[in-house]
């Protein structure tokens, strides 16, 4: 008995070793909802009524924009989830959450928090990006998917995606396309001039998809199904991983060319090349279930989860 003891330790010790531990760590100042990195800041949307944005030179919070604090339905004054950001230019777009259940759309711009969607409104937004200036893309829980003028404040579009209740979409480097994922397990690529449904990807999932990234012809997902598929627009062909435990978050290397998803219960990630399937390595000390994958480049990626810590990873 004692030997089998000694065994189990020495291989769990092992096995530890294999999982590489982040290289940086950073601390937002609530749990992380929505992660975005660009030009060097790394803008982290939370649960506090905070977006924290990051030097990533520095590692240290440089700006703080605050929303408003929120009633629930007791009475009680709680934080607002800010369940998305987003970044063009010198603008910030955040959604936050509103009383009654209702969502906020704002955008931080020259040290001020301007709403261009209130919860007068009556929207239950569960996204928003820019698909440019004057252009912002919302994804309802209805699965409806609208392109909001921001100038004239009125919807250029609307479409229903489909019946489903919405999960998450993911736009195209080039904002011209948006990849919509919800319970079916199908993925809805529409065209965002017009709203328009270009193709439907199914067969892969067979359940609720948590979570897609879009990077140079190659979709990734995440399903409750426990499956990560990839699907390479380029060549027609599909295939997933599987693994014991729901896989909450995704993404994909700028190139496309690698893919890192939840594949645990314990929270690490792992990260293997599209192509081959090859397996590259696992990433943990994630504390929590995951929110969001980003990569920087071919080599290094951030991860957040339902907590303060983001941690920061090189591949090599």
């Amino acid at each position: 008995m004692k030997i089998l003891v000694l065994f189990i330790m020495v291989l769990t010790s092992l096995l530890a070793k294999n999982i590489k531990q982040p290289t940086l760590q950073y601390v937002a100042d609530g749990s992380v909802v929505d992660l975005v990195y660009k030009d060097s800041k790394l803008y982290a949307s939370t649960s506090a009524s905070v977006v924290d944005i990051f030097d990533v030179n520095t590692q240290k919070i440089v700006t703080r924009i605050e929303v408003p604090q929120i009633k629930d339905f007791m009475g009680d004054t709680i934080d607002s989830k800010i369940y998305s950001v987003d970044v063009l230019d010198d603008k910030v777009l955040v959604l936050s959450q509103a009383e009654h259940g209702f969502r906020e759309v704002s955008i931080f711009e020259n040290d001020k928090l301007h709403v261009i969607i209130s919860a007068d409104d009556k929207l239950y937004v569960s996204k928003a990006k820019f698909i440019d200036a004057d252009t912002i893309l919302l994804g309802l829980l209805s699965n409806d998917i609208i392109s909001y003028d921001i100038k004239k404040k009125k919807q250029n579009w609307s479409i229903q995606a489909s019946q489903s209740k919405f999960s998450n979409f993911v736009l195209s480097e080039d904002k011209k396309e948006v990849v919509v994922c919800d319970e079916s397990g199908d993925l809805h690529i529409l065209d965002t001039k017009d709203g328009k449904i270009k193709k439907v990807l199914s067969g892969q999932n067979l359940d609720n998809v948590f979570q897609v990234d879009y990077k140079n012809g190659i979709i990734a997902t995440a399903g409750q199904d426990r499956r990560a598929v990839i699907y390479n627009l380029k060549t027609g062909l599909a295939y997933y991983k599987t693994t014991n435990f729901l896989i909450y978050s995704a993404g994909l290397s700028p190139s496309g060319k690698l893919a890192a998803y939840a594949s645990d219960e314990n929270n690490n990630v792992t990260v293997f090349k599209t192509s081959t399937k090859s397996k590259i390595g696992v990433f943990g000390d994630n504390k929590m279930t995951l929110t969001n994958i980003v990569f920087v480049n071919e080599n290094e990626f951030f991860v957040s989860s339902d907590d303060k810590t983001i941690n920061f990873y090189k591949i090599k």
